[in-house]
């Protein structure tokens, strides 16, 4: 059975999505590339033509992020929205995911939603946020993955695993250090649904939404 990490900061995962700090030419595994919040300075253009030149002619960048918004550790929104909007557009010209970071930006996601014709598919990464915050983004091509909060009681990524459309969800262990299995393991039990079904319905998941293909 084959239980897909879709983000994590680890790269010794064999079946991963592994998060691409800097991005290297010769990458031989899964991964993401894009440019942080928390990393973006003046020249955030030069990195991202690296990132647009590698990712061009590698299959094996199956994403690119994590890119967002984080109001907290970020620069000026102005700098992080004029990151987020070229990244963008560059995974749908790849025609493959975005992987979403964010802390405070649900407004800038919804506002870049709202004014862009034809985004990417969005995966919001370690989604914790309230229900009623995720319902907002369902007419959008917006998905969630769900990672260590799903172990915890009461957890917000608990309640919106339970009222999830099936073919929105994905899950990853980010830098929690756990298995992935464990996430696996406390989704099955949430929903009541055998660890092969959840394996299966990821990877039609991610296949449905990205022209670079999992198996």
């Amino acid at each position: 059975m084959e239980l897909w990490d879709f983000h994590t900061h680890r790269s010794d995962q064999p079946l991963a999505i592994f998060n691409e700090m800097e991005p290297r030419r010769n990458v031989q595994a899964t991964c993401s590339m894009g440019i942080h919040p928390w990393d973006l300075d003046i020249h955030w253009e030069d990195r991202l033509r690296v990132i647009q030149d590698i990712s061009s002619l590698n299959s094996h960048v199956l994403a690119i992020g994590e890119t967002g918004f984080d109001r907290l550790k970020g620069p000026a929104i102005a700098l992080q929205k004029g990151a987020f909007y070229a990244q963008a557009r560059w995974a749908k010209t790849l025609g493959i995911p975005l992987i979403f970071h964010c802390v405070k930006g649900h407004d800038l996601l919804l506002e870049y939603l709202k004014s862009e014709r034809n985004p990417p598919a969005i995966i919001w990464h370690g989604w914790n946020l309230k229900p009623e915050l995720a319902r907002q983004l369902l007419p959008f091509p917006v998905y969630f993955s769900f990672g260590k909060h799903l172990l915890q009681e009461e957890s917000n990524a608990r309640i919106w695993l339970m009222e999830c459309p099936s073919e929105r969800i994905f899950f990853e262990t980010d830098d929690s250090g756990l298995e992935i299995g464990s996430i696996y393991q406390a989704a099955s039990l949430i929903l009541r649904l055998p660890l092969e079904s959840l394996a299966m319905q990821v990877i039609s998941n991610w296949n449905a939404i990205s022209k670079r293909k999992i198996s």
